[in-house]
């Protein structure tokens, strides 16, 4: 089995939020500030350098007004999706 860091499945996840990041219209700065982190927290989970658990997922998609749960979902789809 493949680290999660590194595999295909955790890089969707990470463009998911990546994604809904730049559809709040909120910087990697801005969005450190509201987590109370160094902007270097959001560069290094976005690049891959650092791996999320489920918590920080959720507190990252509502400090940026995103719906952790409609965000799973989608993850949950695409990857539905891709073993059809």
């Amino acid at each position: 089995m493949q680290k999660s860091l590194k595999s295909a499945e955790y890089a969707r996840l990470i463009e998911i939020l990546v994604a809904a990041r730049h559809k709040s219209g909120i910087r990697q700065q801005a969005l450190a500030k509201k987590l109370g982190r160094p902007q270097s927290f959001i560069a290094k989970y976005e690049g891959g350098e650092r791996r999320i658990d489920v918590v920080e997922f959720i507190t990252i998609a509502r400090a940026m007004g995103a719906d952790p749960l409609k965000l799973l979902k989608q993850f949950l789809g695409d990857r539905a999706g891709n073993r059809a």
